[in-house]
């Protein structure tokens, strides 16, 4: 991918990214309410754009902020597919590292 193509999506992210930051702040949803996953799925797409960031940015990809965002939306995905066992798959993401 071009320099240009890449910051151009970088950018355009930042953007998709204020928006649903904005709209998972203001949501009133907590733990245990009938909206709480409606809130998680904010946060789920939060946690995406910055994996899409951390996948696109120039040079080398940085593997603390790897982890960290597969860490994230692997842990906000086992709400929605619980019998994936996919919170339990994030115990070696920091092995070796």
């Amino acid at each position: 991918m071009d320099d240009l193509t890449r910051a151009d999506i970088i950018k355009t992210s930042w953007g998709i990214h204020r928006v649903v930051e904005e709209r998972l702040l203001g949501h009133p949803a907590t733990r245990g309410t009938e909206d709480w996953l409606d809130k998680q799925r904010l946060l789920l797409a939060d946690m995406a754009i910055h994996l899409l960031q951390t996948a696109l940015k120039p040079g080398e990809i940085e593997l603390d902020k790897l982890r960290n965002n597969l860490h994230a939306v692997l842990t906000i995905s086992d709400q929605f597919l619980p019998q994936a066992g996919l919170k339990q798959a994030t115990a070696t993401i920091y092995d070796g590292g």
